[in-house]
């Protein structure tokens, strides 16, 4: 069982740790991976040992919220959930910043010879002074309790966070401060040991640097705000296409066979097949299409995807989940829920941070109480260390980077399934592609007819008749030249049986046997094709495959059928080997057929006579010479090679393709986007890297440098309040980084 779970109270990376450990110990649970950037935790387990009562109970005992996704929530409400909120921590906001800037003011002012009411006034009426500054930093205290009560909430959960980190420091700053303010009337020099504008801008300064985060976070959600918003909410049904009568309904309504109207200008709701008009379709805000699709009777159309000119008549496919819009709409947020490799150094490291800071935190405070400094001092340190040691960076490194690459992969109709998948893809070494459909078109063509004894045209018929069985590419283009010639027949097949990787063997209602296909299959039935060699070698290096047609025993002819090299083939080849990728072409056609292919497109490296079975194989053989290989495919018959690569690109259409066998999804046909996926995970994984060494080095140098290390040299001691601030400057920094990503060139 698999399942997504909203996580509430989750402020950084010892968070998130701490789900992910409590409810990976529970027998019977597979894997549980915790997204700090989308707060949700994607959980695998055994149904019959574990249930969802008993994961509910292990989060909400860590000290955390949670309740289960449902699948059919609206994911735009989910999106306004999130602008209310942040609307109304704005407000807060604004409320801390202009009453912390009004706080600073009157307990600093007086060093800067600022005006203030005599009544105010530090040294004529301290205790008006204190009173003033308590009144001011209560109401900011009440605006950023959720981070002091989260903090001693995971406390006492044994599970310390960030929001641990705020909260122990804030509450010893103001129980400190607000017992000096008691004794301040006999002790006028208290004054100086006052630290409510500390406690205050620390709370201030967090709020802060957590509304910018969410906002920056919120941004790498953009790819799937944008999918979401390609759904119309309506749909025009047709009641009776003579009438063109039709009725406005929300698309929740409309099943699958319902007949719908799309006006020009409109966008097609739903997956459907196209029965009357002719129009034009702009999908690139699904595949990365640039120029718009002729659409006419008996094509297929997506929903989401914009009609340009002519009205059209769609009759509905796919409806709710079935679509390819939330196909791509769960791809890519799988894609965001699940970790790269990589985020496991920060995991392990953010299981442990928080306590070792506290830990530092108190030790740095005894050691300078111990070498003569005032109880101040010591506070100034220990709050010092722990405002600046946030794991917030940390936490975000990796997550926010997956997000915003999976989310430019989608705008680029590059559909990644995981963040492993995109680690993998730039670890690879090898490209294996397959050439029908890949490198080719797909779409064969009958180019010649040889035979000695017999007609074209007879040839035609009795193939034509026996291949109407198969769906093999090979097979519908000898279907399709006889149907263009019109040719007739009386024939019918009585008895077939296909030979996967080697053609057909048919017997006809004539008494004849006939069988179709390649070397391997006149060969094993014993069949003498040296009178044919020349000609089968022939067709074979102009790139052609030859198939072979034999009747009661003895070859009488062979039908060369083609295919043509995509436009991109060639120039997508050269910039994977401009990566140092070794790319190998993979085929079922014999090995001259398959070298000349090769030529064409300049690839060194060719696997032939290959059968469908046998793809797998090839896969595993190039694994075990100890290379990551990258398997492109058409996703359907390519499916077990697809699973054994390290990483499986389906390349298609969107619609057709078997999203499940692969990693990777390319939604255009169009294999220069395998090289753009490659420059995308170089570059995504380049960011996280980027990301990590941000955040260990801010708290590697941030930590001895608050706790005092510079000043015992006579440096300059840090102030608590620069030390929040600089903390929340760390996680914008991380997340505003990944953002980059968003404009980087992949093609």
């Amino acid at each position: 069982m698999k399942e997504v779970y909203d996580i509430e109270g989750m402020s950084c990376a010892a968070c998130s740790s701490a789900v992910e450990r409590v409810t990976r110990k529970l027998e019977g649970v597979e894997t549980s991976d915790v997204n700090l950037t989308t707060n949700k935790m994607t959980i695998e387990y055994d149904e019959n040992i574990v249930n969802p009562t008993l994961i509910i109970e292990k989060v909400e005992k860590a000290g955390f919220g949670i309740h289960r996704v449902e699948k059919d929530k609206k994911k735009t409400n989910e999106i306004n959930i999130e602008e209310q909120e942040e609307s109304h921590v704005k407000r807060g906001l604004i409320v801390s910043i202009i009453l912390s800037i009004l706080l600073m003011y009157v307990s600093m002012g007086h060093m800067v010879k600022l005006p203030i009411f005599q009544i105010f006034n530090k040294i004529t009426h301290p205790s008006n002074w204190v009173l003033l500054q308590i009144l001011i930093t209560i109401p900011i205290m009440v605006i950023g309790r959720k981070y002091v009560i989260n903090g001693f909430k995971s406390l006492l959960h044994l599970n310390p966070n960030m929001d641990s980190l705020v909260a122990i420091s804030v509450t010893a700053s103001f129980s400190y401060s607000i017992v000096m303010s008691f004794l301040i009337q006999d002790y006028p020099a208290l004054t100086m040991t006052l630290y409510f504008d500390a406690a205050a801008m620390v709370l201030t300064f967090i709020s802060l640097g957590k509304y910018f985060e969410g906002k920056s976070k919120r941004k790498t959600k953009d790819a799937i705000k944008k999918l979401i918003e390609l759904t119309p909410e309506t749909a025009l049904l047709i009641k009776d296409i003579e009438s063109n009568d039709y009725l406005e309904v929300g698309i929740e309504k409309i099943k699958p066979s319902d007949i719908i109207l799309v006006k020009p200008g409109s966008k097609i709701p739903l997956d459907g097949i196209v029965i009357k008009g002719n129009s034009s379709v702009d999908q690139s805000m699904l595949t990365g299409e640039s120029l718009p699709i002729d659409k006419k009777v008996n094509d297929e159309v997506v929903g989401g995807s914009l009609n340009k000119e002519g009205i059209l008549y769609v009759k509905v496919s796919r409806v709710g989940e079935d679509t390819t819009l939330s196909k791509i709409i769960k791809f890519v947020e799988d894609a965001q829920g699940k970790k790269a490799p990589i985020s496991k150094i920060a995991d392990k490291v953010a299981g442990v941070f928080v306590p070792i800071v506290i830990a530092i935190a108190f030790i740095s405070a005894i050691i300078w109480l111990l070498v003569g400094k005032d109880i101040s001092f010591a506070l100034n340190i220990f709050t010092s260390v722990l405002v600046i040691a946030c794991p917030c960076a940390l936490g975000l490194a990796t997550p926010t980077a997956i997000m915003v690459g999976t989310g430019v992969g989608a705008n680029n109709g590059i559909l990644i399934r995981s963040g492993e998948a995109l680690e993998e893809i730039h670890n690879a070494n090898v490209v294996i592609l397959d050439k029908t459909g890949t490198i080719t078109e797909g779409n064969l063509k009958v180019t010649q007819i040889y035979s000695k004894n017999i007609k074209e045209n007879k040839i035609l018929e009795i193939a034509g008749i026996v291949e109407k069985g198969s769906e093999h590419p090979l097979s519908k283009a000898i279907v399709t030249k006889m149907e263009e010639l019109n040719i007739k027949s009386s024939l019918s097949v009585i008895d077939f049986n296909s030979i996967s990787g080697k053609g057909i063997v048919a017997n006809l209602n004539n008494g004849d046997t006939v069988l179709i296909g390649n070397n391997k299959l006149m060969i094993e039935n014993r069949i003498d094709i040296n009178e044919f060699n020349e000609k089968i070698s022939y067709f074979s290096n102009k790139g052609q495959t030859p198939m072979l047609i034999a009747i009661n025993g003895n070859l009488e002819a062979i039908i060369s059928v083609a295919d043509t090299i995509k436009n991109s083939s060639k120039k997508a080849i050269e910039k994977l080997k401009n990566q140092n990728l070794k790319v190998v072409m993979l085929s079922g056609d014999n090995i001259n057929t398959a070298n000349n292919i090769a030529k064409m497109v300049n690839i060194g490296y060719v696997e032939a006579d290959v059968l469908p079975t046998e793809k797998a194989q090839v896969v595993e053989k190039y694994q075990k010479e100890g290379n990551k290989v990258i398997m492109v495919g058409d996703g359907i018959n390519d499916a077990p090679a697809l699973v054994q690569a390290n990483v499986g690109f389906a390349i298609g259409n969107g619609s057709d393709i078997a999203i499940e066998s692969a990693d990777v999804v390319l939604m255009k046909n169009d294999l220069l986007d395998v090289y753009k996926t490659y420059k995308l995970s170089k570059l995504t994984i380049k960011n996280i890297k980027q990301n990590l060494f941000w955040a260990f080095f801010y708290n590697s140098l941030g930590i001895p440098i608050a706790a005092g290390l510079l000043f015992a040299f006579g440096g300059f001691l840090l102030n608590p309040m620069v030390g929040s601030f600089a903390m929340s400057l760390s996680s914008i920094f991380v997340v505003s980084n990944a953002l980059r990503l968003k404009y980087k060139k992949i093609d």
